[in-house]
């Protein structure tokens, strides 16, 4: 059988990997490590990867891309409804690939490596305004209290 998608549910170690054909039938859905998705993803020259929209899933789309594949992020929310039974890395996968196929779907693209420093530089500048803040505020009373002599 052809695969004409591969979806994965992305994880710290081991990934869910699920190859669908044109007709939606699972052909494979297993578990594969960080180590050999690139492996098995180059096997498949040219076919769309699906995602789930995460942190993790914009490197790894920029590595998907790079290699010449059609790279498909889905946000969380458009996914869940998709998912049968019980939450878990294979029903997850299978989701992930039902809703890639859906004519409609909206898709978001990886962030670059730009836009994620700027992230980063932001968070840490949110992170130093609520310390300066968390040590102002306290000594702010004390002047108040000075000026007002109480």
């Amino acid at each position: 059988m052809n695969v004409s998608l591969i979806a994965i549910d992305l994880a710290k170690n081991t990934f869910r990997v699920c190859g669908v054909n044109r007709q939606g039938k699972e052909v494979f859905n297993r578990p594969i490590s960080r180590k050999k998705l690139t492996a098995l993803i180059a096997q498949y020259p040219g076919i769309p990867v699906a995602t789930e929209a995460c942190s993790g899933s914009n490197y790894w789309g920029r590595t998907f891309q790079q290699d010449g594949h059609e790279l498909l992020l889905i946000p969380p929310p458009h996914v869940k409804p998709f998912v049968k039974g019980n939450k878990n890395d294979r029903n997850d996968a299978f989701a992930i690939s039902e809703a890639a196929r859906r004519p409609k779907m909206r898709v978001v693209a990886p962030r670059s490596l730009e836009q994620t420093d700027m992230i980063l530089l932001h968070r840490i500048r949110e992170r130093r305004v609520r310390a300066r803040k968390q040590f102002d505020q306290p000594t702010q009373s004390l002047r108040v209290v000075e000026q007002k002599g109480c």
